[in-house]
C-alpha cells in the first residue's frame, strides 16, 4: 500500500477534529502524557489527558484557533490549538482573565451576545501570554 500525505484544508470538520486529536496526542506523549478521547464532550472536555505520574490528568477542549467561552468557566479545562507549527496547551480561565483585562474582547458582540471569541492566528499582543503554554 502506498500512502498519501492529506491536505488538511480539504478535510471536512469533524476530520479535522480527529487530525489535530492524533497530531496533539503525540506532541503530549513527549510530555509523559497519554490521551483518552471522550465519545461526547464530558463538561466541555473532548479528551483527558493522563499524566505517567498517575497525578496529573487535564480535561482538554480541541480548537482549531486560539478560542475563549463563557461556557467554559469554572470547568478547569484546558484549550489546545494549533498555531502554524506550534501546539499551545493553556488554562481556559487564567488565560482569559488576563485577556479580557487588557482588551475590549468583553465589549464585542461576540463576547456579550454569543459568550465567545476566538482569533484565526495568535496576535502579537497575547504571545507573551501564551508563550509559558507552547508545547511544540
Amino acid at each position: 500500500m502506498r500512502l498519501k500525505r492529506v491536505d488538511y484544508e480539504r478535510l471536512n470538520s469533524r476530520q479535522k477534529e480527529n487530525f489535530n486529536f492524533q497530531k496533539l496526542s503525540a506532541v503530549l506523549a513527549d510530555y509523559g502524557f497519554a490521551t483518552l478521547r471522550l465519545s461526547d464532550d464530558w463538561d466541555g472536555a473532548d479528551f483527558i489527558a493522563v499524566h505517567i505520574d498517575g497525578a496529573e490528568f487535564l480535561r482538554v477542549q480541541l480548537k482549531g484557533r486560539l478560542s475563549f467561552r463563557e461556557e467554559y468557566r469554572g470547568k478547569n479545562l484546558h484549550i489546545a490549538f494549533p498555531d502554524a507549527d506550534e501546539w499551545f496547551l493553556y488554562p481556559h480561565d487564567e488565560v482569559l482573565d488576563r485577556v479580557l483585562a487588557m482588551s475590549t474582547v468583553s465589549d464585542t458582540v461576540s463576547w456579550s451576545e454569543r459568550g465567545g471569541y476566538s482569533w484565526p492566528r495568535v496576535p502579537k499582543a497575547y504571545r507573551e501570554i501564551l508563550e509559558p503554554y507552547r508545547i511544540s
